[in-house]
């Protein structure tokens, strides 16, 4: 086996890729503020995962007073304590940077039942 391989498979999360690409997620991230350290909820649609194994990434798309706010998370970071999906969007694309054009209802993701 690769030596890099089995060098970042001791480094994945297992029940990190329990999402896809719609969904409306809660991303538990630590926050480092000088000395103390807390966790801090960032709630939004994912509208894009990239790459694969110890460096994949994902987009989280929020809109908030009115400013649309993204965010990339690496996926097996230990700065991740835990991602949760609050509910799940029917979608028929892999990408979705067409909602950052869209205002409203329409920049809504349907829900999959």
């Amino acid at each position: 086996m690769d030596l890099i391989k089995k060098l970042t498979e001791s480094q994945l999360k297992e029940n990190a890729g329990n999402f896809k690409v719609g969904d409306t997620i809660k991303v538990h991230a630590k926050i480092k503020e000088g000395t103390r350290e807390r966790i801090q909820v960032f709630e939004g649609t994912v509208i894009a995962r990239k790459h694969g194994g110890i460096q994949e990434t994902m987009t989280v798309r929020r809109v908030s007073y009115g400013v649309g706010v993204e965010k990339t998370f690496p996926i097996h970071s230990p700065n991740i304590e835990k991602i949760e999906v609050v509910r799940s969007g029917k979608v028929r694309r892999a990408k979705l940077y067409y909602l950052r054009s869209r205002v409203g209802k329409a920049a809504k993701v349907k829900q999959d039942i």
